[in-house]
């Protein structure tokens, strides 16, 4: 296979779509914190796209690894020697492939090793967007939304504003510098699956500066700018064997490739303090109000993940596909979000719900993404309560039937065991969930003990123990 590098761009094979833009000219306007696969998979593909029209040499991306991990640190090693390229395959519904080389990433610093020059990048006038993909836990938020001082890692860089290790810290410098040298703020750019991301990031930049300096952040809170965003495109992790079964398809030795399904879908606030590049002519929809494709996208794409993750996980499926070709698993997922979701749903405008509900339902099933049970079941303690909180809060509230949100809970809390149906043993991925297990959780669900939701909760939950999830879920179809 050939090496990935610019050197190598002319004898990539013919099959794999190479950008036609000059990328030499290509000069970075947006940095971004925290360079995953959902990242290169939407952001830095439409930011590809943008740099083919004329005019928008300067809105090349700076890409800044951010944690100390071992992990982290061999993306960067990668990203650095292939010249920020990698290829993205995205997969149509049907499987059918198309592969690219995206060049959008034209530097690429690692913060760990390097902090004075992430800040040098971060406080230059040609950044004018940092925009950041760090979880749903990465806002260091308690339950009422609130950004924690308390933390270890935010007293660290409170006592050594300096020299900061967190995302939020390092935002905090960044804008303190270019305070200091008369340069505007940048904008900063949530890309993560938070109800008003934007409003959140804001939350923590404000709190962070405001335990260090009240002038610095009375001037971030009036000139800085924090555009929502939603975006929907699902993204697989990457193992060795995805690795190597995208490398032999594309023939091109990539470290760090990424694979994803062709739907994307970026709705983008257009409230920005900096200028901002013409996103909406490479299908960036732009809006003033964000907030209905964000419930759309989070109560029914990502609580879907959640209600199908913990029973296919009991069930023994490995692949979400796999497990949607089950038809009581499908059963589930398409009731809960014609039942449950979409009558709480305000019909977000040129978007057709039902018609949403039927494309998620293919795109589940995609047989070439491959996307991995295990990667959405892990976290549910802090996704949970947003992906799926709303929805069993309003049909509570209503007395409507709450059957298959508690054999959702139920799957979750028969998960926390560690023990699938067929016996096999797997290991929870729940870092968040506190050491007392998930009763507080499943209160703040709405499973409060006495209630008519925390018994079915319950009695699903001992049904699965002792029958299974599949045989539980077809009686609940049933019914």
């Amino acid at each position: 296979m050939t090496p990935l590098s610019p050197a190598t761009l002319p004898a990539l094979p013919p099959h794999v779509a190479r950008f036609g833009y000059n990328r030499a000219a290509v000069r970075a306007g947006i940095a971004h914190l925290s360079v995953g696969n959902f990242h290169r998979a939407h952001q830095a593909w439409y930011i590809d796209r943008l740099l083919h029209l004329p005019g928008n040499e300067g809105w090349g991306i700076c890409g800044i690894g951010v944690m100390d991990t071992p992990a982290e640190r061999a993306k960067a090693a990668a990203m650095q020697a292939q010249g920020g390229l990698y290829t993205l395959t995205r997969f149509d519904a049907d499987g059918t492939p198309h592969r690219h080389v995206v060049g959008s990433i034209v530097e690429f610093l690692y913060a760990p090793d390097d902090m004075a020059a992430v800040l040098a990048k971060l406080a230059d006038p040609a950044i004018r967007i940092v925009s950041m993909t760090v979880t749903e836990g990465g806002y260091n938020q308690d339950r009422d939304g609130a950004y924690r001082l308390d933390t270890q890692a935010v007293q660290a860089d409170l006592a050594l504003p300096h020299a900061p290790a967190t995302v939020f810290g390092l935002i905090v410098e960044a804008l303190r510098l270019r305070r200091a040298a008369g340069v505007a703020p940048f904008s900063v750019l949530s890309c993560d699956n938070l109800i008003n991301n934007g409003h959140a990031a804001r939350t923590a930049v404000v709190t962070h500066a405001r335990a260090l300096d009240e002038d610095l952040a009375a001037w971030i809170a009036a000139r800085t700018a924090f555009p929502n965003a939603m975006v929907d495109g699902i993204t697989p992790a990457v193992g060795p064997a995805e690795r190597d079964r995208i490398n032999t398809a594309s023939g091109i030795d990539d470290a760090v490739p990424v694979f994803a399904e062709s739907y994307v879908n970026w709705v983008l606030e257009d409230a920005f303090s900096n200028t901002h590049p013409d996103l909406a002519a490479v299908g960036v929809r732009m809006t003033h109000d964000v907030r209905p494709y964000e419930l759309a996208k989070l109560y029914m794409l990502n609580a879907s993940h959640s209600m199908l993750s913990y029973p296919a996980q009991l069930a023994g499926f490995t692949f979400v596909d796999d497990a949607m070709r089950e038809p009581l698993i499908y059963g589930l997922l398409e009731q809960f979000m014609e039942r449950d979701v979409i009558p709480a749903l305000s019909q977000p405008p040129g978007m057709d719900l039902h018609a949403y509900k039927t494309e998620l339902l293919d795109r589940f099933a995609n047989p070439a993404v491959r996307d991995q049970v295990a990667r959405l079941s892990g976290g549910g303690a802090v996704k949970l309560p947003v992906f799926l909180g709303p929805t069993i809060a309003r049909v509570l509230a209503a007395g409507a039937d709450h059957r298959r949100l508690a054999f959702g809970l139920a799957a979750f809390t028969r998960y926390l065991g560690g023990v699938a149906d067929t016996g096999a043993h797997f290991t929870p991925q729940e870092p968040a969930l506190p050491d007392t297990g998930p009763a507080a959780l499943l209160r703040e669900l709405g499973a409060v003990p006495g209630s008519d939701f925390a018994a079915t909760v319950a009695a699903m939950g001992e049904a699965i123990a002792a029958r299974g999830a599949l045989s539980v879920l077809r009686d609940l179809l049933a019914g």
